[in-house]
């Protein structure tokens, strides 16, 4: 999102973390900026019983929990290193005084926090019809269309099931029979266990 070396000219640091390590929990204050720069991050809520929810995934050169720095609020969902992984932090004071002094910037995180509201009505709007086939065709669809986990040469879905259960809000189980009815009516292909769009 930012390029590091502007961070790191503002003061940034990086930070190692190893999968499964949380970064920030749900609710809590947010004093920075963060940006991921290799490994992957899993942006989730998680339930009263436990059942986790993945609001996004985060991959290299992403930022994750900018709400907090824009309305003040807690974080919305908790952040956890799916794997190991590096981010680089900014203090908030720090990135405010970065979007006042770059609008090109300030534009871009208009757009970034723009395209993820407009995913996050998509996939409303598709959970609201209560119809597993249609909420993971019109996952999969956003994912090839921003090419984000989906290879944009041979169009291989790099997700697994719990993952696309996690972000659909469906069972696992539900995930699998409905991709293979897919399978079986043409709709995503699955070949040795990997599912292509």
């Amino acid at each position: 999102m930012i390029d590091i070396d502007i961070l790191l000219a503002l003061g940034a640091a990086y930070k190692k973390l190893k999968a499964g390590e949380i970064i920030f929990h749900e609710g809590g204050t947010s004093i920075f900026y963060h940006q991921l720069v290799s490994g992957s991050v899993k942006w989730i809520n998680i339930d009263d019983d436990g059942k986790e929810f993945i609001q996004y995934l985060i991959g290299p050169g992403e930022c994750f929990g900018e709400m907090p720095l824009f309305d003040g609020e807690p974080f919305a969902a908790t952040a956890i290193a799916e794997t190991d992984s590096i981010i680089i932090r900014l203090q908030a004071s720090l990135f405010h005084q970065l979007l006042m002094e770059r609008p090109d910037i300030h534009f871009a995180f208009s757009k970034m926090m723009s395209q993820r509201i407009r995913y996050k009505f998509l996939l409303l709007k598709e959970l609201s019809k209560h119809d597993p086939e249609n909420s993971i065709i019109s996952l999969l669809n956003y994912l090839k269309q921003t090419k984000k986990n989906v290879c944009g040469k041979c169009n291989k879905v790099n997700l697994t099931r719990q993952q696309i259960a996690n972000m659909t809000g469906l069972r696992v189980e539900t995930v699998i029979r409905t991709m293979r009815n897919m399978h079986d009516k043409g709709r995503l292909v699955i070949q040795k266990g990997k599912v292509y769009c």
